[in-house]
């Protein structure tokens, strides 16, 4: 494992911030690391000479449709190291079982497979001291996972019912909500008396799904996965979030660390 492509997606801040503290940690052991956003990047291009990262948000129990459709069309590899991290306020079982089986299928050696429990950005935020907790262990497991990664301690285990389960009921979840998304429950709202028209929310979106004409405020089409980048980002807190209590928003990280 001299050179690692990491490819990731992070919504608001916690998987950046884990895969970034485990470059840091595969970097101080001699090893190159090159990250790569997913939303930016082909999976036809993954160079199957390198060991590869995946690092992600868990959402609906697995992950987001987007980030899955790269997942499934990485292409086939011949014994490739592969290694794979989310983040989770919650629970998941419907991502490491799946994806275990679709890399392996796919010719990849799987080394690795953690989840780390970083801060809720949905439902209920919790107060920045109990975010700051959460992030400082949730490094500590980062760098922990990297050294096992090096010295081959790691695993990558499943269940196989539970995690075939769960993943069935991601993607029923997800139709559901697809098919609920624009109707009623997460209409992208303005609040117009706070919007300035700066278009961070236009520059954030990773499915460039949030557009704005000049000199008006910005609106979302029909792609929208709910990675919440816009709402929490948004300086003016101008987009309110339908699903969060009192619309209170998190952020792991600062707008500009996405823009880079």
């Amino acid at each position: 494992m001299n050179l690692i492509d990491f490819y990731y997606f992070s919504g608001t801040g916690n998987t950046l911030l884990v895969v970034k503290k485990m470059q840091e940690t595969f970097e101080e052991n001699g090893i190159k690391v090159n990250l790569y956003k997913i939303e930016e990047s082909d999976p036809k291009s993954v160079n199957l000479d390198h060991t590869i990262g995946i690092g992600f948000p868990v959402a609906f129990f697995s992950t987001y449709p987007f980030v899955w459709d790269f997942l499934k069309s990485l292409p086939n590899a011949n014994g490739t190291d592969i290694f794979m991290v989310d983040t989770l306020g919650g629970i998941s079982g419907g991502i490491v079982g799946p994806l275990q089986e679709i890399i392996k299928k796919k010719g990849y050696n799987p080394i690795g497979a953690k989840e780390i429990q970083m801060p809720l950005n949905i439902f209920f935020i919790q107060d920045a001291k109990t975010n700051e907790t959460k992030v400082k262990k949730g490094l500590i497991e980062a760098e922990k996972y990297a050294l096992d990664l090096i010295n081959k301690k790691s695993e990558w285990d499943r269940v196989p019912v539970l995690s075939e389960g769960m993943y069935l009921f991601s993607k029923g979840l997800l139709k559901l909500t697809k098919a609920n998304m624009h109707q009623k429950w997460f209409k992208f709202g303005i609040k117009e008396d706070e919007c300035r028209k700066c278009g961070i929310c236009v520059k954030l979106c990773p499915l460039k799904n949030i557009t704005m004409e000049k000199g008006k405020y910005p609106e979302r089409g029909l792609n929208c996965e709910y990675c919440l980048r816009c709402a929490s980002f948004c300086p003016r807190h101008a987009i309110p979030c339908k699903f969060n209590y009192k619309s209170k928003t998190y952020r792991g990280a600062k707008a500009k660390e996405f823009l880079k």
